[in-house]
């Protein structure tokens, strides 16, 4: 099979899937012909990204978020105003994505939870079929339930979660645990996709507490906590552009840019891990066996940190409060099904693209889904 990649480009997770996704791929003997980017300005392709992506890589300018002056929550309307004046922008994106996948002819296209993909899909209808791929799908899911189901930043993440799909052939919903799949809305549970090199990591219980944090303003609530407990060792990684790999602020509290190799060594050695709750690390912390304390930074994150709380990964706040994180340490408990679950990831996903692939080949008789659990 030759694979196309689309990826929405903000945080780590959705680089992190399509990296093990192109090495699945190649394993197996497919091809990922390219990978393009959907980005804002505000935004740079991370260094280890760039490195392992073995295919030419292309951005283009996408909707998303824009941060409040303290850098840490997205304000909603300003980014609201702000995407609507860049509409025309948008719309060449749509014909950028749409020449591309004339120019590479894939079989399929994998959509990571870009935006425009799903409008391309739906106002253009290129003629190669689409897979979505993403732990946002399990939000559309009929027996996902979630705290605030009616209130209007939920209808709003499902809403968007839905506009990436349209057109989609499937959609891959990666998920913490296994659940039936969604025929009616053409959801298909899988494993979450992890490195390999998270599997092969030596896990030692260190004495410090690791952390990311994706908007660098929540660095100012780690220091002033670190200003009130400067005994407890703390690493956090950040993506503030102009900072140093790494910088001490003191003899206990040093903060690194993000950079895959590095934090995951800090993941495997740490006593606990603190994140805004993006989903492809609190699943790196699972699988690790670390308590994790997660603070979202916004509704799809707040869905993150619900779901992993029903397998054990940790708690939630509203803050940086490490004294939480330190409180629960000793009632956490580690989840051994979620290895398991993990390891299945690679047979059930491309079982899928497979299936799919088979269709175009030998249209008849080719079931919607080969999951039989």
């Amino acid at each position: 099979m030759k694979l196309l990649f689309i990826i929405q480009g903000e945080g780590r997770g959705h680089f992190t899937q399509a990296l093990v996704m192109q090495e699945l791929a190649r394993s197996r003997g497919d091809e990922v012909v390219a990978c393009l980017v959907g980005k804002s300005e505000h935004r740079r392709l991370p260094e280890y990204f760039l490195s392992k992506m073995k295919t030419p890589v292309e951005s283009f300018v996408s909707p998303n978020f824009l941060p409040t002056a303290q850098n840490k929550r997205p304000n909603l309307v300003k980014s609201t105003l702000y995407n609507l004046l860049r509409l025309p922008r948008y719309v060449s994106g749509m014909k950028f994505i749409r020449d591309k996948i004339r120019e590479y002819q894939p079989d399929i296209v994998v959509n990571f939870y870009e935006l425009l993909t799903g409008l391309t899909y739906f106002f253009i209808s290129p003629q190669v079929p689409m897979v979505c791929v993403g732990h946002q799908y399990m939000f559309l899911h009929r027996k996902f339930r979630f705290k605030k189901t009616f209130s209007i930043p939920m209808f709003s993440l499902r809403f968007f979660t839905r506009m990436t799909s349209l057109g989609a052939s499937k959609k891959l919903a990666l998920s913490f645990y296994p659940m039936p799949d969604d025929y009616k809305r053409g959801i298909i549970v899988v494993p979450p996709l992890l490195r390999k090199e998270v599997m092969q990591l030596q896990i030692a219980d260190g004495d410090y507490i690791h952390g990311y944090v994706l908007n660098s303003g929540y660095i100012e609530e780690i220091k002033k906590w670190h200003q009130a407990h400067p005994d407890m060792k703390l690493d956090f990684f950040w993506d503030k552009r102009d900072a140093p790999s790494d910088m001490a602020v003191d003899a206990n509290l040093s903060l690194h840019r993000i950079d895959d190799k590095k934090f995951l060594y800090y993941m495997a050695g740490c006593k606990a891990y603190s994140t805004t709750a993006g989903f492809e690390s609190v699943c790196e912390a699972l699988y690790l066996q670390k308590p994790v304390l997660m603070v979202p930074v916004h509704i799809e994150q707040e869905c993150n940190a619900f779901d992993a709380m029903k397998v054990g990964a940790g708690i939630v706040s509203d803050t940086f409060d490490l004294n939480k994180l330190l409180d629960y340490i000793p009632d956490y408990k580690k989840n051994t099904a979620f290895r398991r679950w993990v390891a299945n990831a690679d047979s059930l996903i491309f079982a899928e693209l497979q299936a799919l692939y088979d269709t175009m080949l030998y249209p008849a008789n080719i079931p919607f889904s080969l999951n039989n659990r």
